[in-house]
């Protein structure tokens, strides 16, 4: 017999990458600080651009990054910002790059204040998923008052390249929210999980500022914009 169709989100559409992406890694909850510190890098420098184009260059990245290792991108000096805007391999934007150097800065020093970045960014949903239940991409919020929340409080701690909607696909890719469409796979495969880790109910919702159909898949020029 033929092995049964997987429903997923429409947004990776045919592309074997994001595929891989959206069935292996979005939205799985993340709690190790140097994994949250490179999402959080790595959206900074897809502003602008398209997912794709990022998960394309990843590997390139954690190589000229040292693995996302923050202690040793906040040692970062003039000459290593050069050498990283020479790197084809990498999307060379000094003020992301430097962006990057600054925030690893502002990353250890929330790491001092609350023992780690994921005790502190976690803390937002008092350490559970929000599950949205969301029937299809049209639903889909750039940005919710939490993500405003965060954001503002990130900037304040000196990080850049934090926009909310920077924040909110932080927070798709890690798993503080689950937007997975109630009908894929993984939203079910997630849910239960959430399930089995938590003594309490997974929380359902949050409130949304400004829906944005198709904002974590495509646009309407189709490129992927959302991790």
């Amino acid at each position: 017999m033929p092995s049964k169709i997987k429903k997923r989100c429409a947004w990776p559409t045919t592309d074997n990458l994001l595929i891989k992406y959206h069935d292996k890694e979005w939205g799985l909850p993340v709690h190790n600080d140097r994994k949250l510190f490179e999402f959080l890098i790595l959206e900074g420098f897809q502003a602008g651009l398209s997912w794709l184009t990022v998960l394309r260059k990843r590997k390139n990245f954690r190589k000229a990054f040292d693995n996302f290792d923050f202690n040793k991108v906040a040692k970062y000096d003039k000459r290593k910002i050069n050498s990283l805007l020479k790197d084809e391999g990498i999307i060379r934007n000094k003020l992301k790059i430097e962006s990057a150097v600054s925030n690893a800065k502002a990353f250890i020093q929330v790491r001092k204040e609350f023992g780690t970045f994921d005790k502190y960014i976690w803390g937002f949903t008092k350490g559970e998923p929000i599950n949205n239940k969301l029937k299809s991409l049209k639903e889909l919020p750039a940005r919710t008052e939490l993500s405003d929340s965060i954001s503002k409080d990130l900037k304040i701690r000196g990080f850049s390249f934090v926009g909310s909607t920077i924040i909110y696909a932080h927070m798709q890719a890690t798993g503080m929210v689950n937007d997975h469409i109630s009908g894929c796979f993984r939203y079910k495969e997630l849910t239960l999980t959430d399930n089995q880790g938590s003594s309490s109910p997974p929380k359902s919702g949050q409130a949304r500022v400004k829906p944005a159909p198709m904002s974590i898949g495509v646009q309407e020029n189709n490129s992927i914009i959302i991790p």
